[in-house]
């Protein structure tokens, strides 16, 4: 016997649905994850970095931690969005504390998809707020965001550090599909990094990417290129030499380039190939997690699969 299920479709017009759901600009759906990682010295002289708090609300949620460079290395802990990708109404919300001492590496097992706006243009959001205290390491390795055409939404990205704390982080963003000969263009993103130490701005920068104006296409912008990344390592101690290891160690290329200001260095790509933003990003990290924390760089395992 076949039972037939009647899902409730919102006629054109109309705000809200049979099941309540909102399709007007008031569409809304959260979902929060709070993490907070503690240097635990209990079981000995060295401290085990342990996930000491854990909360979520909504598709946010983190599996368990693991310890693949050793049960005293750093704690490595993959941040799981079910749904797999944003849409209209999405609000994610993602907190995490780096208590002193701790290390921590953040990353995620896919690319994120933003997906193109619902027929009211409602926007989609997510903001990530990362504080690391005192001689505490974060290491904050998404794997690359997809946009796809007429995405609509805002992305932020805080970063807190306290004293020595010290922090190696990217974002990879392709816009687009160009194997599907799908390109961005209509939409609207807004990215925002803060970046601060003691509460004194280190880094703060806001892009608008929209494909509409003169930036995105201009040589003095955008220039038409479909992907973009940005990596961000402070707490270095030698500055200069760890610039010039990257330059000895990445293939040359017009399409990368670093700099240093304020204790920060920053290696930017803009091009055409996500494979190769997503490369050169993972092998200057194995340039640079050495120089910072004096361990090689273990890759998480998710990335292999």
């Amino acid at each position: 016997m076949t039972i037939h299920t009647a899902i409730p479709v919102t006629p054109p017009g109309d705000e809200v649905n049979a099941s309540g759901h909102r399709f007007d600009h008031q569409r809304q759906w959260q979902a929060a994850l709070s993490l907070r990682f503690e240097a635990d010295s209990r079981d000995g002289a060295v401290p085990i970095t342990r996930l000491t708090r854990r909360r979520h609300h909504g598709p946010l949620r983190v599996q368990r931690p693991f310890y693949p460079e050793g049960r005293h290395g750093c704690c490595h802990v993959y941040l799981l969005h079910p749904p797999g990708g944003l849409v209209s109404g999405d609000a994610l919300q993602i907190t995490a504390e780096v208590a002193s001492g701790a290390h921590v590496l953040l990353t995620t097992p896919a690319a994120a998809k933003l997906y193109k706006a619902d027929r009211n243009g409602v926007a989609w959001g997510q903001h990530t707020h990362l504080t690391v205290a005192e001689g505490a390491t974060l290491e904050w390795l998404p794997q690359e965001t997809l946009a796809f055409d007429g995405s609509r939404g805002e992305q932020t990205t805080t970063i807190a550090l306290a004293g020595s704390a010290r922090c190696l982080g990217w974002e990879v963003l392709a816009l687009g599909r160009p194997v599907g000969a799908l390109p961005f263009i209509s939409g609207h993103l807004e990215q925002r990094f803060r970046l601060t130490r003691d509460g004194k701005p280190l880094w703060i920068e806001r892009q608008s990417l929209d494909p509409l104006h003169p930036r995105f296409i201009g040589t003095w912008g955008q220039g038409g290129c479909s992907v973009q990344a940005t990596l961000w390592a402070v707490g270095l101690e030698d500055e200069p030499a760890a610039i010039e290891a990257l330059r000895e160690g990445l293939a040359p290329s017009p399409h990368w380039a670093v700099t240093r200001r304020n204790g920060v260095v920053l290696l930017r790509y803009l091009g055409h190939e996500r494979n190769d933003a997503w490369a050169l990003c993972q092998q200057a990290w194995q340039i640079l997690r050495p120089l910072m924390t004096g361990l090689a760089a273990h890759v998480p395992r998710i990335w292999l699969t």
